[in-house]
């Protein structure tokens, strides 16, 4: 073999150890988001702009949702003693949970400048999980008499949307056409991720027994976790059917958002029985722990609950021996420019051709 095929060969073993790294995250820094002055908070929803939204325990020790741009603001309850916000759109209005006077209740609301109550199915407790551009909450709530949750989809009034044949469901994201994931009973008893439009559609399992979807994007794309054949359980994505996105080492993995693009965030084992870590999904599953710069020092992040369309991601991790919520976004100074990437796949092309264009001559 000539040096010259030698040289093409060399390249395109290059090219294949470049290509995989395209699709891995970006380097980023992490912004500590404090707390409403407790020792706890976590990040549970980002909208576009990267207002996060979750709950934070405060000085007195009850548990509150917040809303943070540049500094954490204190939504306060429906006027019971606890709080916690799950979604947040483009707006800043945000959705969640919170205890009602007299702490008797705990009712779904919606936060623009107040909070307002979006009251109940007809039973006792409900609760906002989601929320999109035109205020469409998704969520649950008891039904007249308590026996069951269902999930709802609120607009001007709160809509029983059923269940897959058994009793529960719930309503966990929605999309800006207002279509809805979560997860229902089915007739047999076990839990089964669903997409709701008109009606119900059953998502199925990865083999197991049991599913259930929390995030959806435009496309219709829902982001999940499923038991497997053997028992364990691993985060999904579906689209006209369900992919294993395996995990980080450990058994058990978990889809928590995804954005338009199909990235998917959530929490994965990194060993059998171990520790959780983020993770951030792409064509690959990566720990995010790896992906942070210098501003990483001292943190373990250990889940992702939301993400945007640019890629900015929020959570919780330990630092300093607490739980705090954190946002994460991309360093442009420490990330590759994609010029250089693509520069470096073109030199690796034009090299084999020319190459195949030397070889031919020769013949």
């Amino acid at each position: 073999m000539s040096v010259r095929l030698n040289c093409s060969f060399a390249l395109l073993s290059f090219s294949l150890a470049v290509l995989p790294a395209l699709a891995a995250p970006p380097v980023y820094h992490v912004l500590d988001l404090g707390t409403l002055g407790g020792t706890q908070s976590v990040g549970q929803g980002i909208n576009s702009s990267g207002t996060v939204t979750g709950y934070s325990r405060t000085a007195g020790g009850a548990t509150h949702a917040f809303r943070y741009d540049t500094t954490m603001h204190d939504l306060g309850t429906l006027g019971g003693v606890g709080s916690g916000g799950l979604g947040i759109n483009s707006s800043g209005t945000v959705a969640g949970e919170s205890d009602i006077a007299g702490n008797a209740a705990t009712h779904a609301f919606t936060y623009d400048i107040s909070m307002h109550d979006l009251g109940t199915l007809g039973g006792t407790n409900s609760v906002g999980f989601h929320i999109n551009i035109s205020g469409t909450v998704a969520g649950y709530s008891q039904v007249a008499g308590d026996a069951a949750y269902h999930a709802f989809r609120y607009d001007t009034s709160m809509h029983d949307l059923g269940t897959l044949g058994g009793t529960i469901s719930l309503g966990l994201a929605i999309n800006s056409f207002s279509t809805v994931a979560g997860d229902s009973n089915i007739s047999g008893g076990a839990t089964h991720a669903f997409r709701y439009d008109t009606s119900m559609h059953d998502l199925g399992t990865l083999g197991g027994t049991n599913s259930n979807s929390r995030g959806i994007n435009s496309s219709g794309t829902v982001a999940g976790a499923s038991d497997i054949a053997g028992g364990a359980t691993h985060a999904f994505r579906y689209d006209n059917s369900m992919h294993d996105l395996g995990t980080l080492g450990g058994a058990s993995s978990f889809s928590r958002d995804i954005n338009s693009s199909g990235n998917v965030v959530g929490s994965s084992q990194i060993l059998a029985g171990g520790l959780q870590h983020a993770f951030y999904y792409d064509s690959a599953i990566y720990d995010l722990n790896s992906y942070l710069d210098a501003s990483g020092a001292g943190w373990t992040l250990d889940d992702a609950f939301g993400i945007n369309d640019t890629g900015q991601i929020t959570g919780s991790g330990i630092i300093g021996g607490q739980q705090h919520a954190f946002l994460l976004t991309a360093d442009a100074a420490a990330t590759p420019e994609p010029g250089t990437w693509a520069l470096l796949v073109g030199m690796t092309v034009s090299g084999l051709a020319l190459a195949r264009r030397r070889k031919s001559r020769k013949a």
